[in-house]
């Protein structure tokens, strides 16, 4: 970590999404901390790249859906901080980190509900109150949703209500945070070709061709798509942006 430069947060950010999003966020001269939950080589292999395009970076250890283990986090993320910076603090909190859940709303069991809300939600909630003595003034929140939270696929029920509920809370993020010059917004991706749900969007043929013909551009998401919106927000360019929801889906189910 550098003094000078700015430093992300980015959950989950191993694989998916979250990598390409803390890659994009390093090309923008921008350090970034990344999580991951197991996969630690992974998580090494984003924070080489990241180090080849001039940044700093590191990885931690993070089950975000284990709020008891928020504080232990955020002590070694601050110390580590602390020894190369000079300072515990960090300017750009991405709650990225998330699993997929398909379930008929008829058979939801508790387990699977709880399940997803502490990750996607109580996660995030209480992820992001912990972080917040350390984000700098004038930082940025960044949540993601989904398509899910505006239209909806049968066995999504739990899934897109929670990120409905993101939505809701980055709202009031952005309200009771704004004395301190800190904007929250939402990124909502469509259906991306990733691992996320064992690769439902990318390897189901079928899925991924219904995807494409409801979609005006005519084709599934990238990670690629994703990143780059996500790093956007970091900058200075998108410093008047608050409260939002950005849905990047390629024009999804309009």
């Amino acid at each position: 970590m550098a003094a000078n430069s700015k430093i992300a947060l980015v959950t989950g950010g191993s694989r998916g999404l979250g990598k390409n999003m803390a890659i994009s966020i390093a090309k923008k001269g921008i350090d970034v901390v990344l999580t991951y939950n197991s996969n630690k080589d992974e998580a090494d292999k984003v924070v080489a790249q990241i180090e080849a395009l001039g940044q700093k970076a590191f990885a931690l250890q993070l089950d975000t859906s284990n709020v008891k283990a928020f504080d232990d986090f955020v002590g070694k993320m601050t110390g580590h901080l602390q020894e190369k910076t000079g300072s515990p603090n960090f300017d750009f909190l991405i709650n990225n980190a998330g699993t997929a859940l398909y379930a008929p709303f008829a058979e939801t069991t508790e387990q699977q509900f709880d399940y997803v809300m502490n990750i996607h939600y109580k996660g995030v909630f209480f992820l992001t109150q912990k972080a917040l003595p350390f984000l700098n003034n004038g930082g940025r929140i960044i949540n993601i949703s989904s398509g899910l939270a505006r239209f909806s696929f049968p066995g999504s029920s739990a899934y897109g209500s929670m990120k409905g509920a993101i939505e809701t809370l980055t709202r009031y993020l952005a309200k009771e945070l704004g004395p301190r010059g800190i904007a929250a917004n939402i990124v909502a991706p469509g259906a991306i070709e990733t691992d996320f749900g064992g690769g439902h969007v990318r390897d189901d043929e079928a899925t991924n061709k219904q995807i494409a013909s409801v979609t005006a551009l005519g084709r599934v998401g990238l990670p690629d798509d994703i990143g780059g919106v996500v790093a956007f927000l970091c900058t200075e360019d998108a410093k008047w942006i608050n409260g939002q929801r950005i849905e990047v889906s390629g024009g999804m189910m309009l």
